[in-house]
């Protein structure tokens, strides 16, 4: 049966671990009514267009 000499410290087992839970960027597509960038499935917040239909109406 397999058993460990040392300990392991938690320094040393959280340096493992750090590369697991690194966050990424959310993706960006252009919206294609006023070419903000947004993220994807999601209502434009400048135009207030979704799917090319207006969604929520935007003052200008």
């Amino acid at each position: 049966m397999a058993v460990p000499k040392r300990r392991v410290s938690k320094a040393r087992r959280d340096k493992r671990r750090s590369n697991v839970w690194k966050m990424e960027a959310p993706a960006l597509v252009k919206c294609p009514q006023c070419g903000e960038y947004k993220r994807a499935h999601r209502v434009c917040s400048a135009c207030g267009y979704y799917n090319g239909k207006l969604v929520v109406k935007k003052d200008a």
